[in-house]
């Protein structure tokens, strides 16, 4: 990358927040907007940017609680803020026609709904590791228990203090930790813009400790399949055959969808853009028809 001039930082506004996200420039190209995932940031997308920034112009925001962007007084951090947050920086952006989202984990839900809620503003989709948990996962338990078990949960992350690193390295072991498919390149590059810098020269996450809360609503796959079924532009579902995200056409998620290729990547995790690069853009470029 040493080349190649990175992206500039802007701004926008969603629920009084002050939401960030990066800029590739190009802007004469058809928009491209990639977002990431769960106590992740913009610039995880960077390797991925650096190619199809030839084919779009690209834009990767921190969603609200990560990287640069404002923390949420409070903790609002549902997959409908999100989705609010997205449409408002479609709107900051001013595309002159219908856009291209890929997004990743809890990105990749953001993008889905989005499309679905809004499918006319969508051109094309690629949602990597994005239709929840699967059915194993999600244990039934009574309403109130799990009111009860996410007020425990908030009071604790209210004492809950930023994990401080002596060193980017020592941050960036616990990087590979949970992720051990990552190269050390692509790791020490994720945690240099995952972390900042504290007054006594430690380093902590950026991310708000807050986004880890686990919502008292169970999943509602229900409602997301009905959303679902409602984009109409073309969709790549793509998942890592290592994943914990389950088989999607065997429990009947892939059923939802109007036209959606499910593709698995070989010798990928969650982060699929991250451990298999090289094949993930294959992909990318086969699905959007890019030379």
């Amino acid at each position: 990358m040493a080349d190649i001039i990175g992206p500039t930082s802007h701004f926008f506004y969603s629920q009084r927040l002050k939401l960030h996200y990066v800029d590739w420039g190009n802007h004469h190209l058809p928009l491209a907007i990639l977002v990431h995932g769960g106590r992740d940031h913009s610039r995880n997308w960077d390797f991925v940017a650096l190619d199809l920034r030839r084919h779009f112009h690209i834009v990767a925001p921190d969603l609200r609680g990560h990287g640069d962007s404002d923390w949420a007084i409070g903790g609002a951090y549902s997959i409908t803020d999100h989705v609010l947050d997205l449409g408002q920086l479609m709107n900051a952006l001013e595309p002159q026609g219908p856009v291209t989202l890929i997004g990743h984990s809890l990105g990749a839900g953001v993008v889905l709904q989005r499309a679905g809620v809004f499918p006319a503003a969508v051109k094309a989709i690629v949602a990597i590791e994005g239709l929840g948990p699967p059915g194993a996962m999600i244990r039934e338990t009574p309403a109130h228990e799990r009111m009860e078990h996410w007020v425990t949960d908030m009071l604790a992350l209210a004492q809950r203090k930023p994990r401080e690193y002596q060193t980017i390295e020592q941050a960036m072991e616990r990087m590979r930790e949970a992720n051990p498919h990552l190269s050390a390149e692509m790791a020490r590059h994720l945690t240099i813009y995952s972390v900042r810098r504290n007054e006594n020269g430690t380093f902590s996450w950026k991310y708000d400790n807050y986004t880890r809360a686990t919502s008292p609503f169970l999943f509602n796959l229900k409602d997301a399949m009905e959303i679902w079924s409602r984009i109409q532009c073309p969709a790549l579902l793509v998942r890592g055959d290592s994943s914990w995200a389950g088989d999607w056409e065997r429990d009947g998620r892939l059923d939802a969808f109007r036209a959606a290729e499910l593709v698995t990547i070989k010798n990928a995790g969650h982060w699929v853009h991250h451990d298999q690069l090289a094949e993930f853009l294959a992909v990318i470029h086969r699905f959007l028809g890019l030379s």
